[in-house]
């Protein structure tokens, strides 16, 4: 009786709201989601949907992007013990407000996160959402394309030492970027389907795997090496919130969410829970040992990206770079499928689907418009941080939450409304004081290294047992201890 009351209460609740808005606006969104409908019933049969297994690969690989290896740097900005604590907090507020965002979108009778907010908060959280998230998978292809270029870059001049590879074009990371995207990024962003791209996530995965093994195998010798920076064991820094923007960034992946709930075959609430539960609990187990063992191994000499933090000559961290930029490659088509998937809501909502030169002519905008800007800047540092405060905040903390609450139609107090409330209010000062934090530092000097070798890489530096450090070959690799 209490539940059909509330049910009636709810219904009353979006009734009321949607008598509210302007006339003309009611008419273009009914015009809007009617059309889409009787095409998505068109369509249903011949989309490729796939298992619990295939569309939680693709869940993970759209989680464990470029921010999987800024990890070690956010414990080392929130503290070693704070660090690992907030990895872990995050992701249980990730979940939770992943589950609340496809609610939203079921209590508003919408499929794409544009479609949810234009219900929920009309046309300004439409255009504010809008802007977010096509600007935060931008962003993120253009930190991966600044990590394919610096990392293959370093590969080939070290493959090419004898030949002076460095010297030529090989050796340019401009033009790696450009040969990586016109052979690699740009073939697999033209597929329609996100379910399509199942068979490359989980490659990308075991990339991931693979590169956590060569982190292992790497980490007592570079402890053994490097001492202990003065900080190293603190257990809370003061930027904690920025480091929460970092883990935000990381964890990301609502604005692939409705994508990605389309692909699963019969997308219950069970069965969605349980690919939601598995794809945040594998990605967090992942960070957790990619960010203890990066940080342990360089303690306060940590980079936002830590690779950067491996020696040049380390042949095998260089097989991990390369593996590493592969799997960048193969997680690249998944955020181009959100950004595209902006621009039709945006501009084009009531064709579905688009004509193939649309198609085109969208995909190959926004893939050149990544590689301009990502030819600019090489400091994925302070790209993380910004991405992760002022726009990955907003869009998993704060807006799912907020609209859950306006959908529901309850008192703003009531019992159901008290972990949404949580959730905003703890996205809310991530982003406001992450961002001060950022800005200080950034004015301060952000600390990048730039692609340059790390000081206790370099042949005249003594290491801490008085020897030469890491004098890495292919004939000492894995064989023979450093020192």
């Amino acid at each position: 009786m209490e539940e059909n009351s509330s049910g009636a209460g709810t219904q009353k609740g979006e009734n009321s709201f949607i008598l509210g808005r302007s006339q003309s606006e009611a008419s273009e969104m009914s015009y809007a989601s009617d059309t889409k409908q009787l095409v998505e019933l068109e369509r249903r049969d011949s989309v490729l949907r796939g298992g619990i297994p295939m569309t939680a690969f693709n869940f993970i690989n759209s989680i464990i992007g470029s921010g999987i290896i800024g990890i070690p740097f956010a414990l080392k900005q929130a503290g070693f013990g704070m660090g690992i604590f907030l990895l872990i907090f995050t992701a249980v507020v990730n979940d939770y407000s992943i589950i609340l965002l496809v609610e939203a979108g079921k209590l508003s009778n919408t499929d794409s996160y544009q479609d949810m907010i234009m219900v929920a908060c009309g046309r300004p959280g439409f255009y504010l959402l809008t802007l977010l998230q096509f600007l935060y998978p931008l962003i993120a292809m253009i930190s991966y394309n600044v990590i394919i270029g610096d990392t293959i870059t370093k590969i080939i001049v070290r493959i090419g030492k004898t030949a002076n590879l460095g010297g030529t074009v090989l050796g340019n990371r401009q033009f790696i970027i450009f040969l990586s995207t016109l052979m690699v990024t740009l073939p697999l962003s033209l597929y329609r389907n996100i379910a399509q791209l199942s068979k490359w996530a989980f490659l990308s995965i075991i990339f991931v795997f693979f590169i956590l093994v060569t982190i292992c195998i790497r980490t007592g010798e570079y402890v053994k090496e490097i001492p202990p920076t003065e900080d190293a064991w603190y257990v809370a820094n003061y930027n904690i919130a920025q480091a929460v923007g970092i883990m935000a960034f990381a964890y990301m992946c609502h604005h692939n969410t409705f994508l990605i709930h389309g692909s699963l075959e019969n997308p219950t609430h069970q069965r969605w829970s349980l690919v939601t539960h598995l794809s945040i609990g594998f990605s967090m187990t992942l960070m957790l040992i990619l960010g203890i063992l990066g940080y342990v191994s360089f303690t306060g000499h940590t980079q936002g990206d830590l690779l950067e933090n491996y020696c040049h000559d380390d042949d095998l961290m260089n097989v991990s770079r390369f593996v590493f930029a592969l799997s960048i490659m193969l997680t690249y088509p998944i955020e181009c499928f959100v950004t595209r998937e902006v621009i039709e809501n945006a501009f084009f909502p009531s064709q579905d689907p688009s004509p193939t030169w649309r198609h085109l002519g969208v995909t190959i905008g926004v893939v050149i418009l990544t590689v301009v800007i990502s030819l600019t800047t090489d400091c994925l540092g302070i790209v993380l941080t910004f991405n992760g405060v002022l726009i990955a905040s907003p869009l998993a903390f704060i807006i799912p939450p907020v609209c859950v609450m306006k959908l529901r139609q309850e008192p703003i107090l009531s019992k159901t409304n008290i972990i949404p409330i949580i959730i905003a209010v703890f996205g809310t000062l991530v982003m406001v004081f992450g961002t001060v934090v950022a800005l200080v530092d950034l004015s301060e000097g952000f600390s990048c290294s730039h692609g340059n070798e790390m000081p206790y890489c370099k042949n005249d530096q003594p290491s801490a047992n008085g020897t030469t450090a890491f004098p890495f070959s292919t004939t000492t690799l894995g064989t023979t201890p450093i020192g």
